[in-house]
């Protein structure tokens, strides 16, 4: 009988191979597009194209997880391998864009399209991701950190929507653009909080106070929107590149120097011992956050979002859940951030994002305003954040989620940059920079006409 030691001393071409049943099999299973195994995914693949053909596609919850994971993955996995575009949120990009085009020129099966934007628009489970990312970014956090990031983000975000309206505007009128339209129906709308609650309510507004069709003047406020979401998720990649070639100016997720977590969620692995109950305890703990914040929307106007993020920081400060309970919520929040946000971005790239409106803005002038107005938002961030002793390159990403497409910009805009811990203070841009910027210009434009 030949041990181990022997066969180290035979010569390579003489050992016996290894037998591929299961150790063969388990390092296959082991080699992943994204997070599924390569056995699973080929079958996956095949099943899918397999009840296409039947023409019966099951609008189901299971049919929906495997189909989001399956083309989530894979068009994160091309955007992660292509040159240059991989150093600037290539995956998010992918992810996002792709599906919207094939949607559009029709190369995506019908019955594919359908299941994925019924589901999504009737589960709404961008809010189930936002809640989990949110609340476990939050309860992770330093308790004496975390209210001073909450304040001193104010001053950044202020500082840039006001310097990028005037930047903006100015660009846009010496490309012939006119003032007046380049900022009420280029500027604004990049900053008004997305579609939803940035581009709806804007075009409601604007129409009564203009006399206008609603509807047409969404079709033009809509296009700035998505580019200038698109133009943050680039911008945000390449600071992500350059934060790799220059640490100094970044905190890798967090918002000011010497902070620290009480997790650390740049970590890739969960150790330790993990008790099952608290991980399900830390998700319904989230949810019914959310619950509380749809309740704060009904009875003060507050985005059901905002509300949950300051409970989450109530809870937080107060230390309202225990040490465990708070392990449970960084693990919920590693979960959704690393299973699935791709396959969220695709059902969006789908569902939630028109290729025509994105495609509408592509002319040199309104690309060259908003490509100014984004850029110039991000850089007074830095330059203000890192005036407060905060990390520039963060304080960057966070007021470009000011001009991206509500909560699925952020989501892509943080999944470019590789900073997801950022979410509750993106919503904070997104959310609350939004409201205050449609309720200022409508008041002003009220006074205007």
């Amino acid at each position: 009988m030949k041990t181990a030691a022997t066969l180290d001393t035979l010569p390579r071409d003489a050992r016996p191979k290894p037998a591929f049943w299961p150790q063969g099999w388990w390092k296959l299973m082991e080699f992943r597009i994204g997070v599924i195994p390569l056995p699973i995914y080929v079958v996956a693949g095949a099943l899918i194209a397999g009840l296409v053909a039947t023409g019966k596609l099951p609008n189901e919850i299971s049919v929906a997880i495997v189909m989001f994971a399956f083309f989530g993955f894979t068009l994160a996995e091309i955007g992660k391998r292509l040159p240059l575009l991989r150093n600037i949120g290539g995956a998010a990009i992918c992810a996002t864009f792709i599906p919207s085009a094939l949607v559009y020129y029709k190369v995506l099966p019908e019955p594919i399209v359908k299941v994925t934007t019924d589901f999504t628009k009737v589960s709404n489970f961008l809010y189930l991701f936002i809640a989990s990312i949110i609340v476990g970014s939050i309860l992770s956090m330093d308790r004496k950190v975390l209210i001073k990031g909450f304040l001193k983000i104010f001053v950044p975000l202020a500082a840039g929507t006001i310097v990028a309206g005037a930047v903006g505007t100015t660009v846009g009128t010496l490309l012939g653009l006119g003032a007046y339209h380049t900022f009420f129906f280029i500027v604004v709308p990049i900053m008004a909080g997305g579609v939803g609650e940035g581009a709806i309510p804007l075009s409601i507004g604007y129409a009564e106070i203009l006399h206008q069709d609603q509807g047409a003047l969404f079709a033009t406020v809509l296009p700035p929107v998505m580019l200038g979401s698109l133009t943050a998720i680039v911008f945000s990649g390449m600071l992500n590149y350059v934060g790799k070639r220059y640490p100094h100016l970044t905190g890798e997720g967090r918002l000011q120097p010497d902070e620290h977590d009480d997790m650390d969620p740049s970590r890739e692995e969960i150790t330790g011992h993990m008790d099952v109950s608290h991980i399900a305890a830390a998700g319904i703990t989230a949810l019914t956050l959310y619950l509380l914040g749809i309740l704060c929307q009904r009875m003060f106007g507050l985005p059901a979002p905002v509300a949950m993020l300051f409970l989450a920081v109530l809870v937080k400060l107060t230390q309202a859940v225990s040490p465990q309970l708070q392990e449970g919520a960084f693990v919920v929040y590693k979960f959704f951030s690393t299973a699935v946000t791709y396959p969220l971005l695709f059902a969006i790239g789908v569902s939630l994002t028109p290729w025509d409106k994105l495609v509408a803005a592509f002319n040199l002038p309104t690309i060259v305003t908003i490509v100014s107005t984004v850029a110039t938002l991000m850089a007074t961030g830095a330059l203000v954040g890192r005036w407060l002793k905060m990390y520039p390159i963060e304080a960057a990403i966070v007021n470009a989620c000011h001009s991206g497409q509500g909560g699925t910009g952020d989501v892509a805009i943080l999944t470019a940059a590789n900073r997801m811990t950022l979410m509750p203070f993106a919503q904070i841009a997104t959310r609350i920079g939004g409201a205050i910027t449609v309720t200022l210009v409508l008041i002003a434009l009220s006074r205007t006409v």
